[in-house]
């Protein structure tokens, strides 16, 4: 297969990239780095068409859009969660997934039966805040249900065309966003992340699931 994986240069994104090739895919993993693989700024258009333009002509099978930041961990409902900071994580968490997909549409036709993986996460459920959700964090939890949100959009308007959405909650890992504490190494998310990838398909699109395959409400 070839895959494109957006922010592969740390964390959950560099353990797929390292799973993918491990496995003998050809895997194209970005980061904003100049030390990238392929340099992406998920924010900024350009850096999308650049991005298009370095892969013309080929053929992508598999889309993972990772690519993330929490901005507002730890604000105050008082004082916190500034203007900069939503404009800056919706900036990568919901258009700059949006911008990934649109600038490698015509790649992932050429592949016929493609697929795109959107990292979400739990904390975007709106099941889960009506069933008491800790709260807090309201700009990272806006954003990932916006994903959420698109993920299930996309799910329908590509089905037609065979390309299949799977949306994901890729657990509370041992990254630098998730702490040392978080309840799952980087390795177990990548395993279980990679199964529920190899399983979507056009008959499960625009599934909502959790690293370990359990179905998550939206």
């Amino acid at each position: 297969m070839n895959i494109v994986i957006t922010g592969a240069s740390r964390g959950i994104g560099a353990g797929l990239a390292e799973h993918y090739r491990a496995q003998g895919h050809e895997v194209i993993g970005t980061g904003r780095s100049v030390a990238s693989q392929l340099q992406l700024d998920v924010t900024r258009p350009a850096s999308h068409r650049e991005m298009a333009e370095a892969l013309e002509g080929q053929a992508v099978d598999l889309l993972v859009c990772n690519a993330g930041v929490y901005l507002d961990k730890g604000d105050d409902l008082d004082s916190g969660y500034g203007a900069d900071l939503w404009a800056q994580s919706f900036a990568t968490n919901v258009t700059g997934v949006f911008m990934s997909i649109q600038a490698l549409l015509p790649h992932l036709r050429r592949a016929g039966s493609s697929k795109i993986a959107i990292l979400s996460s739990q904390m975007g459920s709106d099941a889960r805040a009506k069933a008491g959700g800790s709260g807090g964090s309201y700009i990272y939890r806006a954003s990932k249900a916006a994903a959420l949100n698109l993920g299930l959009n996309l799910a329908n308007d590509l089905k037609a065309e065979g390309i299949a959405v799977g949306i994901y909650h890729p657990g509370w890992v041992q990254t630098d966003m998730g702490g040392k504490t978080a309840e799952i190494t980087t390795q177990e998310a990548v395993e279980g992340l990679a199964a529920r990838f190899a399983a979507l398909n056009i008959e499960t699109t625009g599934c909502f699931e959790n690293w370990d395959g359990r179905p998550h409400a939206f």
